[in-house]
């Protein structure tokens, strides 16, 4: 049976259909549908909902290259293991295709009916050719000439002739031609990624667009697909033959591989082989312009070794992650309204930072509180004289990174600086194989982290010398150590003097960069060892505590769960009674508001403005309230194969201040909101009648200070 066919027999076990667990892919899936409902926002500015579908495609494609290439895999192998609610690999591949066909749809007719119009009504026009006056058209004639022909390398495809390779992601245009002899002979011409997909047109001053009230240089955001110029111009490519058809395509391949090497040179050497290797994984994905001739679909699926259920037809443009480009416009009027992170007050201490922190822990949630301080914990560390180390973990660093560059500075003032540099972190393997190797050129100690696991923990630690001895100094958070991403992902920073986390942190380091086998913790809950037993057996505290004394409450705040230990144990505390608010940006298996099961268990999720990343967990705990913070979401693959921390907030003041304010605004968000019901479906959240519009992520900006 291939992937398209497939029923709807979900089993279980001895054939029963195991509805406790909602499907991991499927609940991707609606995710994204999430943030494709943000584009279709009409009260949002223009340019952000242009985002929005970029965002959506651009999940698409990481989802395709990773996820659905590994259900391919398995349907190809004929690998029997089965999802958590029980379905094959190729039933989900065929309820995959059926989830995303109707987003795609509503993608493009968003763009094209929507979008694309609102534009030109703001003078940002996306041109056809055809469209075009004479003097652009000359124009983009002379550009194709002069800058993109002598680029192309039309391929031919014939008995003399290979197909030619197709790499991941690349725009193409299949052209089927006639000889003078009549006969039929296809090529392929790569569009050269080297070239904005966007071609912008020159100025031109517009009365019109005077008389609009806009800005004489928005007559200059005219754009043309490049795709569109290329094909115009086919003829000067295949001089003698005759064009009689062309069709648009991408090809999306598997991206996913692993390492197992634990040797640090030939980890290295091996993630820049497998990186080079994804060009040729195999294709998961034909994207091709809709109207396309079977000819032509033909060809290209025999050649790629594709199956039917892996072609997706679809209107133009293909790939729009590539619209993203419209939003680097400077457009403000077309864009949220900047404002300016707070500056925490904490840090006016004239004594300094380190005083600062040694008398007081410090909470930050960025983007509403700046990153500055974070990195400037880091840079202050490298000047001070009295620090003697500094450790620091780098997942996805970014590039021009000013704590990489706090980290040499230190190293050349002559300070122990030890660097743990996750190379397998997907997509990113590039940046930080080059940030490892200029750190290791500065004299840092670069370590690669431990077999078989990938350190997504996020540490660092200055070890400082004062007057009344050694002191640890520590920043934990739920996110990366990242500037840029800072500014439009929600996390949350700890920084800490406390005695038992640094020294948590240190034996943690001692682990990831020598031979330690430590597996307990006095503070921090650790994966692989200790962090899936200690949350659930927090989970079981809180059903005894419950059935002692009512009033149990659990909340969690993460990206994504999925772990059937976890979601098991949350069942059972809801069947005792315990009160569960669950808020999953992405991936939830949980199958809330079920009768004996999960009636007590609500999920929600936040699609917004900027990225909700932090992970929260509190536990009533019988009024001692508890709660974590961590780079951990409930996942197999963060709690096994993942070095992954939780840390607690011990100050009572800051974990008032996640309980009393940061968790009740999230959890009563009613503008960017959706509710899990129990037949998988999300549904948007409004204000009841009487009842304040609350928005989560406005209201953190409107409210410095107070989160």
């Amino acid at each position: 049976m291939d992937a398209a066919g497939a029923g709807k027999s979900r089993v279980n076990g001895e054939n029963e259909p195991d509805d406790r667990y909602f499907n991991r892919e499927l609940s991707w899936v609606r995710f994204n549908k999430r943030v494709l409902d943000e584009a279709m926002d009409r009260s949002k500015p223009l340019l952000e909902r242009v985002k929005f579908l970029a965002i959506f495609s651009n999940n698409l494609d990481e989802f395709f290259m990773i996820r659905v290439s590994g259900l391919c895999r398995q349907h190809r192998v004929g690998v029997a293991d089965r999802s958590l609610d029980g379905m094959s690999a190729a039933e989900q591949l065929a309820a995959v295709r059926r989830g995303i066909m109707p987003d795609l749809k509503r993608q493009i007719e968003c763009w094209n009916s929507e979008i694309v119009p609102e534009l030109k009504k703001n003078g940002i026009e996306i041109l056809e050719y055809k469209e075009l006056k004479d003097k652009q058209k000359k124009y983009l004639d002379n550009y194709f000439k002069d800058e993109i022909y002598p680029t192309l390398t039309p391929l031919a495809f014939d008995p003399s002739h290979p197909f030619p390779h197709i790499s991941g992601l690349s725009m193409n245009i299949a052209i089927v031609l006639t000889d003078e002899k009549k006969r039929e002979l296809f090529a392929r011409i790569k569009i050269p990624e080297s070239f904005p997909r966007l071609l912008h047109l020159p100025v031109e001053a517009s009365d019109k667009m005077e008389k609009m009230g806009l800005r004489q240089s928005a007559a200059a955001d005219r754009f043309v697909w490049i795709e569109d110029l290329v094909r115009e111009n086919l003829d000067s490519l295949f001089p003698g033959m005759k064009v009689v058809e062309s069709a648009l395509f991408r090809v999306t391949r598997d991206a996913d591989f692993e390492i197992e090497l634990d040797e640090a040179e030939d980890l290295m050497h091996s993630i820049l082989e497998s990186i080079d290797r994804r060009r040729f994984g195999s294709a998961v994905r034909l994207e091709i312009e809709k109207g396309s001739s079977k000819r032509i679909r033909g060809i290209l699926t025999r050649n790629l070794e594709m199956e039917l259920y892996q072609v997706y037809s679809q209107k133009n443009p293909i790939g729009m992650s590539a619209i993203m480009q419209l939003c680097k416009l400077d457009r403000p009027d077309l864009k949220d309204r900047p404002y300016t992170p707070r500056q925490p007050v904490e840090f006016n201490d004239r004594r300094g930072m380190f005083h600062a922190i040694a008398s007081q822990d410090i909470l930050l949630y960025h983007p509403y509180d700046s990153f500055k301080p974070v990195v400037d914990f880091i840079r202050l560390a490298s000047k001070d004289p009295d620090v003697l180390a500094i450790k620091q973990t780098m997942y996805r660093a970014g590039t021009n990174s000013p704590i990489a560059a706090a980290l040499m500075e230190a190293c050349q003032a002559g300070k122990q600086v030890a660097a743990l540099v996750e190379l397998k972190a997907r997509f990113d393997e590039e940046h930080n194989i080059g940030w490892a190797r200029t750190l290791e050129s500065a004299g840092v100690h670069v370590v690669y982290g431990l077999e078989g696991l990938k350190t997504h923990a996020k540490l660092c630690m200055v070890v400082r010398r004062e007057k009344d001895g050694i002191r640890r100094y520590v920043h934990l958070g739920t996110g990366n150590y990242n500037a840029v991403t800072a500014g439009i992902y929600s996390d949350l920073g700890l920084l800490t003097a406390n005695p038992d986390i640094g020294a948590d942190v240190s034996d943690l380091f001692n682990v990831l960069t020598g031979y330690s086998r430590q597996r307990e913790y006095r503070k921090l809950l650790v994966a692989p060892n200790t962090l899936r037993r200690e949350i659930i057996a927090r989970i079981d505290r809180e059903i005894e505590a419950h059935e002692k004394d009512g009033g149990g409450h659990i909340i969690f705040k993460l990206n994504a769960i999925s772990d059937k230990d976890c979601i098991e144990a949350l069942y059972r505390a809801s069947t005792a009674g315990v009160k569960v608010d669950l808020q999953v940006r992405g991936i939830c298996c949980l199958r809330p508001g079920v009768a004996g099961m999960s009636e007590n268990i609500s999920v929600t999720s936040i699609v917004g403005r900027f990225l909700e990343h932090a992970r929260i967990f509190y536990f009533r705990n019988g009024g001692d309230e508890e709660v974590f913070l961590g780079s951990a979401d409930l996942m197999g693959r963060n709690l096994d194969r993942r070095v992954e921390t939780l840390f607690p907030v011990e100050s009572p003041l800051l974990r008032q201040r996640i309980i009393n304010v940061i968790l009740p605004v999230h959890l009563s968000d009613n503008a960017q909101s959706s509710a899990l019901s129990p037949d998988g479906e999300y549904v948007r959240r409004a204000p009841q009648e009487g009842s304040p519009l609350v928005d989560s992520q406005q209201w953190m900006i409107d409210n410095p200070g107070m989160a």
